[in-house]
């Protein structure tokens, strides 16, 4: 189901049932999976592999050059799962050669109107970016994560599992797995203990990481010596391994 008025490159690969709307291009070394529905005036630049069953909005940018000046127009490629939502105006940009080369997006994502994901970033499954969120490159965000609107962060940075960021809130350190962070200055306000109740953690579980929560905030330990506490704390709750392996991947230094 292509529109007559789209342009498909010669190389690209498209599934049977995949819908391309009016105006839309899809450029060279494109691979895109079955039920995917591409809208009108979208332009998936090259080089870009989509899974099945993703929805991309009109005026979507997927797969465009990297926006940095070490790129000279090497092969990289930017690598969608399936069941993603990308909403209207978001841009996505292949990896660069220094980063890996590959920008990559797990499942069953929703990326908000005008979210910009930006070279070499990881990001992982079932996370929600609100509209205006912008993750500079290199970032790494786990899965379950939701940013809220307008939120930045800065690049090389990594996001943990299950964490929550405030709308228009800076990012500018690592966020440890199932924290809140909001504010400006960003800081961590709690536990995400009602998206941890959404995605059914047990009450045990949810009482024990509002413990390591106060282990890592305040008692004034560093941060040595709090995953110390917390490597004892998971014999009792092993949901901790997400927190502890999030603070141990740390480069930038978390937020406090």
């Amino acid at each position: 189901m292509i529109d007559p008025s789209a342009k498909i490159d010669p190389s690209a690969e498209l599934a049977e049932n995949v819908t391309v709307g009016p105006w839309s291009i899809i450029g060279p070394n494109v691979r895109i999976g079955a039920g995917t529905n591409v809208a009108s005036h979208v332009i998936i630049r090259c080089n870009t592999v989509l899974g099945n069953n993703n929805r991309i909005f009109q005026f979507a940018s997927v797969g465009e050059d990297p926006a940095d000046k070490k790129f000279k127009g090497e092969e990289t490629w930017l690598e969608i799962g399936d069941d993603n939502t990308f909403r209207e105006g978001v841009t996505l940009h292949r990896g660069t050669a220094v980063g890996g080369g590959v920008t990559a997006i797990g499942s069953d994502n929703l990326l908000m109107p005008y979210v910009h994901v930006a070279h070499d970033c990881m990001v992982g499954n079932h996370t929600v970016f609100a509209n205006n969120v912008g993750i500079s490159g290199h970032v790494q965000v786990a899965d379950w994560v939701i940013l809220g609107g307008y939120a930045g962060v800065n690049q090389f940075l990594k996001i943990g599992a299950h964490a929550m960021v405030g709308g228009c809130t800076h990012i500018t350190n690592d966020v440890p797995a199932y924290m809140i962070v909001s504010g400006n200055p960003a800081a961590v306000r709690s536990i995400n203990a009602i998206g941890m109740e959404r995605r059914s953690f047990d009450k045990d579980a949810i009482k024990t990481i509002r413990e390591a929560f106060k282990v890592i905030y305040r008692r004034g330990l560093n941060l040595q010596e709090a995953i110390e506490e917390l490597e004892i704390m998971k014999e009792r709750c092993a949901d901790l391994q997400v927190l502890i392996d999030s603070l141990q991947a740390s480069e930038k230094g978390i937020h406090r």
